[in-house]
């Protein structure tokens, strides 16, 4: 099976075209080859909680993906507010990933502890909180890689629950 993802930008610069995104490149590489997912849908926002809550909620609702990954404004900037407006749209949350994400990122280095992302659930859809930056995008994502596949069979009802 091949996942629909869809991926959202965070950035104030990015979406007045001033910087080129190239976290989101990362992202597009590793969903591909170590997902197997095809990306259904992408856009940038500036970094402004009803945009991106709009955008989450199209990607979910329109789109119907099945993971959607942001990227950036997850930071402690005044302007990071990425968590808070996924959790705006969020049915349930899903603690453990961005723990394991921040558990593995912290052992190499100790600003591991500022990432806020949260990862959450919207309707059959997983949603994920990634940095901003192409090299914490590869060390969160694949922190947790090898548990997506699970996660995604649960919240699209083709696994009974864990450990049942």
């Amino acid at each position: 099976m091949r996942w629909k993802v869809a991926l959202l930008t965070a950035s104030d610069k990015g979406s007045r075209g001033e910087r080129e995104d190239t976290s989101a490149q990362v992202i597009r590489e590793l969903i591909e080859e170590e997902l197997m997912g095809d990306i259904v849908d992408y856009r940038i926002v500036p970094d402004d909680q009803d945009e991106i809550r709009a955008a989450l909620i199209e990607m979910v609702d329109y789109f119907q993906a099945d993971l959607v990954l942001t990227t950036g404004g997850i930071g402690l900037a005044y302007r990071d507010v990425t968590p808070e407006a996924t959790l705006m749209i969020a049915e349930r949350i899903v603690p453990g990933i961005p723990e394991a994400m921040r558990a593995a990122v912290t052992q190499r280095s100790r600003q591991g502890m500022l990432y806020r992302g949260i990862c959450a659930i919207r309707g059959r859809t997983l949603i994920l909180n990634l940095p901003g930056d192409p090299k914490g995008v590869h060390e969160h994502l694949m922190a947790v890689m090898d548990v997506l596949p699970e996660a995604l069979d649960q919240v699209k009802g083709l696994r009974g629950e864990l450990g049942g």
